[in-house]
């Protein structure tokens, strides 16, 4: 596919700078790679399931680290190399994009395009889960595999899954233009679509631009922060549809910049 190897350089937050040369060390396959993703973090939304108390998370749990420094903190925590599976409370604490961007990272390290995806994920309630995953160019297949290495052996039971995180079907995820396209198009319900209690067009349209950002190496931005919004601003105006729909057909598009305004 033309175009795909924008997606093997690295980005400022894929960078793994020195530990670069470990990384070239682990094996290739995805799902391996996936499993030593697994074995040095754990989900801060999920620290009780792994017998870990809530009220010590420090402040790397709830941000996204540049890999560099993520990995940085895993050793801290413990010094052994990364493809020995750390118990749970010497892994180091972060969320799905920290799980994403690290095998997005791994793979570039390897030379296979990759890249983060943000969007819904329908596999863990009822509704689309605000959620980020990772892409890589299958060169033989000639297509994007979408894989979420968050889903270890305690998300498979809770949640039921049956698929493999190195393969996650499309219907289970949706990028957020795909869902934004669907709510414009009548066939789905926006309020299907969130985060917690904020849900609805509003927020698929916060997730349109961080994906419209990551495709364009911009991995973390300014709408990260949609908590900070006002209710009166959780709105979509029918000046800002144009250029909604045109990021949610071509999310890969030159960067467009846009400040939120609360």
């Amino acid at each position: 596919m033309e175009g795909v190897d924008r997606w093997v350089p690295y980005s400022t937050m894929t960078n793994p700078g020195r530990h670069a040369s470990a990384i070239t060390a682990l094996p290739t396959e995805v799902g391996a790679l996936i499993q030593i993703i697994q074995g040095v973090l754990v989900h801060s939304d999920w620290v009780k399931e792994y017998g870990l108390d809530e009220t010590k998370l420090n402040s790397t749990a709830r941000t996204t680290l540049p890999i560099a420094e993520r990995l940085d903190d895993v050793l801290r925590r413990d010094s052994q190399p990364l493809n020995v599976q750390r118990s749970a409370d010497k892994r180091s604490v972060g969320t799905c994009r920290d799980y994403a961007l690290m095998l997005c990272s791994f793979l570039r390290c390897k030379g296979i395009p990759a890249r983060v995806r943000c969007g819904f994920a329908a596999y863990f309630s009822n509704g689309w889960e605000d959620h980020w995953v990772c892409e890589y160019w299958d060169s033989g297949a000639g297509e994007w595999c979408l894989c979420d290495p968050q889903i270890d052996e305690m998300l498979r039971q809770r949640s039921q899954i049956s698929f493999a995180p190195a393969n996650v079907p499309r219907q289970s995820f949706m990028s957020a233009g795909e869902a934004w396209l669907e709510c414009r198009r009548a066939r789905a319900d926006p309020a299907s679509f969130g985060h917690g209690n904020v849900t609805g067009l509003w927020f698929v349209k916060i997730n349109v631009l961080r994906d419209h950002y990551v495709l364009n190496g911009r991995e973390t931005s300014s709408w990260d922060r949609w908590r900070d919004a006002p209710k009166p601003k959780r709105a979509v105006t029918g000046g800002e549809l144009e250029l909604l729909d045109a990021l949610a057909t071509s999310p890969e598009q030159p960067l467009v910049e846009i400040a939120p305004d609360w």
